[in-house]
């Protein structure tokens, strides 16, 4: 089990890479990576940042590659998702963010 360094509660919604939901590049990351399952956007860690929402994914690690809008809060994360009827139906959650340390 990975050690954690923090713990932050956060509001949780989905994006997936439609264009009205994403810049003109909807498959490319903030951090320059091709989107893919366990990718979360957030603006207030660093990219390549490990993390856990355990109350909603369990143990799963998930990273920082993306960004939100700038008026989106530290403590909102977006988890990216393949479908836009998958990123709807998550709708708005609330958790506990595990910030796992290297």
């Amino acid at each position: 089990m990975p050690d954690i360094s923090q713990k932050i509660m956060v509001m949780v919604t989905a994006y997936s890479s439609t264009p009205e939901e994403t810049d003109d590049t909807p498959f490319i990351t903030a951090s320059n990576t091709v989107v893919r399952n366990g990718i979360v956007a957030n603006n207030g860690l660093p990219f390549g940042t490990r993390v856990r929402l355990p109350e909603i994914f369990g143990d799963r690690l998930l990273e920082v590659e993306d960004r939100m809008h700038w008026r989106k809060a530290d403590n909102q994360v977006d988890v990216w998702l393949p479908s836009k009827e998958e990123a709807v139906h998550f709708g708005v959650q609330y958790a506990t963010m595990e910030i796992v340390s290297d």
